[in-house]
């Protein structure tokens, strides 16, 4: 696994917390200072949580479960889309569609409508329809694309989930609890660390934070696919050479 510096994290303002006044006390272990109203996270407690949640993922990832990555606010957006994609994972990065986990089933049976809708565009039944029919399908196959487009491909619940921001994505939180599907999570000096499994304390606000951080985890993610496409390989190799 990459090495994680201090001096790394450093550069891209993982330490910056929020205003002092806004600070939630149970992130009180994982302060280093304050300077000028602003809390200062503690680095090398970053370093060692984010250490911790690599090898929970990468041991995840080499056993096939999916880890579903969810981040709505602006700034994490693209990275989060970019990193999930990278590692072949799905991403929510528009709004959190309530039970999404709670409710699977459902949100199966909306991506079953976007594949029906799909096959009838691959067979021709959509060309006998209407133009009002056709308005009025296309449309409510772009809005379940917007809101389901890269979970897809998921067809049980994820083995864990990353979070950007828990406050902002409570809903996530909660159903995850529910499930008792661990939560790895960047969590800032205004939120609540004991809601989260993998606690990463660091700043959930700043891009290049953002960027820093997930560039750790999905480098666990990746490591634990190649172990887990390699002993495939070698399994197979074996029931070959006993034929």
């Amino acid at each position: 696994m990459k090495n994680i510096e201090v001096k790394g994290l450093l550069d891209a303002g993982v330490h910056f917390g929020h205003l002092t006044r806004k600070w939630n006390p149970n992130m009180a272990p994982y302060i280093y200072t304050e300077r000028s109203g602003v809390h200062i996270i503690d680095l090398y407690k970053t370093v060692a949580k984010i250490e911790e949640a690599n090898k929970a993922l990468h041991k995840i990832a080499a056993s096939g479960r999916k880890i579903l990555f969810v981040a709505t606010k602006k700034q994490a957006k693209n990275i989060v889309s970019d990193k999930a994609e990278s590692v072949n994972m799905p991403y929510i990065t528009e709004r959190w569609p309530g039970g999404m986990l709670t409710n699977f089933v459902t949100i199966r049976k909306a991506v079953k409508k976007m594949g029906h809708i799909d096959r009838m565009k691959l067979d021709g039944s959509f060309d006998a329809l209407s133009k009002r029919e056709k308005l009025q399908i296309n449309r409510q196959r772009a809005k379940l694309e917007k809101n389901l487009g890269s979970i897809t491909d998921m067809t049980r619940l994820p083995g864990a989930l990353i979070i950007i921001d828990i406050k902002r994505e409570h809903i996530a939180i909660a159903e995850a609890r529910k499930l008792n599907i661990p939560i790895f999570a960047m969590v800032d000096t205004n939120s609540d660390p004991r809601l989260v499994d993998f606690v990463i304390p660091s700043n959930d606000d700043a891009s290049k934070s953002i960027e820093s951080v997930l560039g750790f985890l999905t480098d666990a993610i990746s490591e634990g696919l190649a172990e887990r496409k390699a002993g495939k390989e070698k399994a197979s190799k074996e029931t070959t050479e006993k034929k």
